[in-house]
């Protein structure tokens, strides 16, 4: 047994998260004392768990109870478990774990997991995007050493706040192959040949749902299934019937991290189109991207600069500009009619997959974590 000790803070669940996911599983695996600490306000019914993996309910009925109920129980969590390493999983979480946590001699890990500065959700909000640029500011440099999800990203916040060099763990999860894929064509009574399209991950706009609206009616033998769930739950339901999609678009609903891949894997066509509505999606590079290519599913990504760069190297897929309908009917058209193509970029994918996993991406960072040494 590792006599270190890791706390994971986190303004989310784990049970939807594979990157606070993976994090977890990677320390307790190799003997490490880990808690998480997590809170769930979306999720339907959700219960509270305690434990080691402990995730509260918070309620947004009002903002103020909300917040002062997350620092509260925050605060304490922080205060009240012994840790070595505490790793704040977001911007949310840095200043408790920066103030309290280095109050307790903890060393302080901040995930840098979007361009926080720049978020499209607070595009309209700009008092709120400007505390959140003075949270990072003030307190980025009170860790003792910054992880993102991108090269680029690194690049942002290096340059923005004159930090030492941060270290890229990108969003790849944990290798395997999928044995079952869950079977859509069954689940929802289709013919044989129709090819599925998947969305996968959280309900925003942004993602592309619109665009992919603005098309299916002129593609056939196709359905769209999206598997999330969001705060635009009801209003992308709400579109897809306007739009008279009914027949080819299912709400799948959220499904927890440890069986995702397993339904992931039912899919031909993986979706990760991000629109250029921030520099943090100009940025992206979405972990649902690297969970299509783990189990085989073509990506048709945005030709921003991350994705694509990992299309280029690695022939996983196709990638178009978000903002062109023709352009997005006619990849999404030769995906679908040409299974030639599809078998190609599928084999692509499971070779990429050696090489895209977190078992590699992590050993970046567990030196320093076991040995201080980086």
């Amino acid at each position: 047994m590792n006599d270190k000790s890791v706390l994971i803070v986190f303004l989310g669940n784990i049970h939807y998260d594979s990157r606070v996911t993976n994090f977890y599983k990677t320390f307790k695996d190799r003997g490490f004392k880990t808690r998480v600490v997590g809170f769930d306000w979306l999720t339907e019914n959700f219960k509270p768990e305690r434990g080691d993996v402990s995730v509260y309910k918070l309620k947004k009925t009002s903002s103020l109870v909300y917040y002062l109920r997350f620092v509260f129980i925050l605060s304490r969590r922080i205060l009240f478990t012994k840790a070595d390493f505490i790793f704040a999983e977001d911007i949310y979480t840095l200043p408790f774990a920066a103030i309290l946590g280095r109050l307790k001699g903890a060393k302080i890990i901040y995930d840098s997991r979007e361009v926080y500065g720049h978020l499209a959700g607070l595009s309209k909000r700009k008092n709120l995007q400007s505390l959140l640029k003075w949270i990072e500011t003030t307190f980025i440099h009170s860790a003792y050493k910054t992880i993102t999800t991108g090269p680029l990203d690194s690049l942002h916040i290096e340059n923005a706040y004159g930090i030492e060099k941060s270290i890229v763990i990108r969003n790849f999860p944990l290798y395997c192959r999928i044995e079952n894929p869950f079977d859509f064509r069954k689940h929802y009574n289709l013919r044989v040949d129709t090819k599925i399209i998947l969305y996968q991950g959280v309900i925003l706009h942004g993602r592309g749902l619109k665009e992919i609206f603005n098309v299916l009616n002129e593609i056939h033998n196709c359905v769209l299934i999206i598997l999330g769930g969001g705060e635009y739950t009801e209003y992308y339901k709400k579109l897809s019937s306007e739009k008279g999609l009914d027949k080819i678009v299912f709400f799948f609903g959220k499904i927890p991290q440890h069986e995702l891949l397993n339904y992931t894997a039912g899919a031909d066509i993986g979706l990760s189109i991000i629109e250029n509505l921030s520099l943090s999606y100009y940025y992206a590079l979405p972990n649902k991207m690297f969970e299509y290519i783990l189990t085989g599913v073509p990506v048709l990504a945005s030709n921003f600069p991350q994705m694509k760069d990992i299309i280029d190297e690695f022939k996983v897929g196709l990638y178009i500009d978000p903002e062109n309908s023709d352009e997005l009917k006619k990849s999404l058209l030769r995906l679908i009619n040409d299974n030639n193509l599809r078998k190609e970029l599928s084999l692509n994918c499971f070779n990429a997959a050696k090489e895209l996993n977190w078992e590699k991406e992590i050993k970046k960072l567990l030196p320093f974590i076991e040995n201080n040494v980086l």
